[in-house]
C-alpha cells in the first residue's frame, strides 16, 4: 500500500503535464472486422496504433501502469466478449517495471452474438493509459457494423499465434501456491517446474477480483524450478479468504509466455 501511495503523486504529476503532449493524439484505434467462426462467434480485433516512442499496457500493467478498461455496453446483438491478449513486453519506467505494448497492438476479440443470423453492432469505449516520458489517460471510441461471413485477416491470425502457451504446451508442472497472512493482506508464493522461457522471466499472479491489489512479484529460478512471491492487499487492508482456483498465473519470458488458471496448495 505504501508503494501505491508513492506512485499516485508520480502519475498525477504526469497527468498534469500531459496537455502539452496531447497534439497530435498519441494513439488511434479501430476494429478489424475479422470473420465468423463455425460456431457463430465472430473473431475481430482491436487495432491500436501508437505514436513513435509511446506504449500502452497489458491487462495487468505493473505498479506504474494504467490498466485498460473496455465498456461494450453500447453494442447490439452481443452476448459476450472475450479478449485474447498476445504476449506483452516488459518495460522499465523511472525504475519501475511495467508490462505492455509499443508501436501497435492487435488485440483479438471473440464476440459471441445473441443471434448469429443477425448483424453485430460494436460500440465500445476504451479507457487506457499511454506513456512516453509521462503517462496520460486516453479514450478511444471503437465502432463497427459486422455482417456476413467476413474473411480471414493475417494480422489477427498472427496476434492469435502469439498468445500465451498453455501449461501443457509449455510443459509446466507441479504448480502450487502457498498463502500466508500479513498485516494488511496475504503473501503468496507460487512454485512450478518449467523450462526456461528466455531472458529475465517474470511471473504475474492475477486474482479474479480486480479490487485486490497485487505487488510486483519477486521471481527467482533454480534449475527447472521457478519461484515467485507477491503481496496481496484487499479492500479491507486485512487478511482475507483467497480462492486459489480463480487465480491466473502467467510467466513472461523473452518473446514467450505461459498462462494457466488455478494454483492449488502444496
Amino acid at each position: 500500500m505504501l508503494i501505491r501511495a508513492l506512485i499516485a503523486p508520480f502519475l498525477l504529476a504526469s497527468l498534469v503535464a500531459a496537455p502539452a503532449l496531447a497534439a497530435p493524439p498519441p494513439v488511434a484505434g479501430e476494429i478489424l472486422p475479422g470473420w465468423q467462426e463455425p460456431d457463430g462467434a465472430r473473431m475481430v480485433a482491436v487495432r491500436l496504433s501508437l505514436a513513435q516512442g509511446w506504449k500502452t499496457y497489458w491487462r495487468s500493467p505493473g505498479d506504474a501502469g494504467i490498466p485498460p478498461d473496455f465498456d461494450w455496453s453500447g453494442s447490439q446483438n452481443v452476448k459476450s466478449v472475450r479478449l485474447h491478449w498476445p504476449t506483452p513486453s516488459i518495460f522499465r519506467t523511472n525504475g519501475m517495471r511495467t508490462i505492455g505494448y509499443h508501436d501497435e497492438l492487435i488485440l483479438p476479440v471473440e464476440v459471441v452474438p445473441q443471434d448469429p443470423a443477425r448483424p453485430i453492432r460494436l460500440n465500445a469505449e476504451l479507457d487506457m493509459g499511454v506513456c512516453r516520458d509521462v503517462c496520460i489517460p486516453a479514450t478511444v471510441d471503437l465502432r463497427a457494423d459486422l455482417s456476413g461471413q467476413g474473411a480471414p485477416d493475417a494480422r489477427i491470425q498472427t496476434a492469435l499465434a502469439h498468445r500465451p502457451a498453455t501449461a501443457r504446451e509449455a510443459r509446466l508442472a507441479n504448480l502450487t501456491c502457498t498463502v500466508t497472512p500479513i498485516d494488511d493482506g496475504l503473501a503468496i508464493t507460487a512454485r512450478m517446474t518449467l523450462p526456461a522461457q528466455g531472458g529475465t522471466e517474470l511471473v504475474v499472479i492475477e486474482p479474479a477480483n480486480p479490487a485486490i491489489w497485487v505487488s510486483e512479484t519477486r521471481t527467482t529460478r533454480q534449475g527447472s524450478t521457478l519461484t515467485a512471491t507477491a503481496d496481496m492487499v484487499g479492500p479491507t487492508n486485512a487478511p482475507f479468504a483467497l480462492d486459489r482456483s480463480s487465480l491466473t498465473v502467467s510467466v513472461l519470458g523473452d518473446g514467450h509466455s505461459v498462462e494457466t488458471r488455478g494454483c492449488p496448495s502444496n
